[in-house]
């Protein structure tokens, strides 16, 4: 009887397939893309790597002065 569970060697091999086939995805991509389009495609991904650590930094931040806040804050009796 064939078994319908892949192995890991295969499962491990699909995902390299899947690797190989996007880095050819990308090359082909930037191969067609002019200089002022590679270019700006390096300061939009570099704006986006150096913002997006801060933004969840600064969320976390918030979140954590929130729970403080709540912790921490006025105790009312409600009712």
């Amino acid at each position: 009887m064939k078994t319908i569970n892949k192995s890991a060697k295969e499962t491990v091999k699909e995902v390299w397939q899947a690797f190989v086939g996007i880095g050819r995805h990308f090359v082909r991509t930037l191969d067609h893309m002019s200089w002022p389009a590679i270019v700006g495609m390096c300061i939009v991904i570099a704006l986006f790597l150096t913002i997006l650590p801060l933004v969840i930094t600064l969320f976390i931040a918030v979140l954590i002065a929130k729970l403080a806040i709540n912790v921490f804050g006025d105790k009312k009796q409600h009712g």
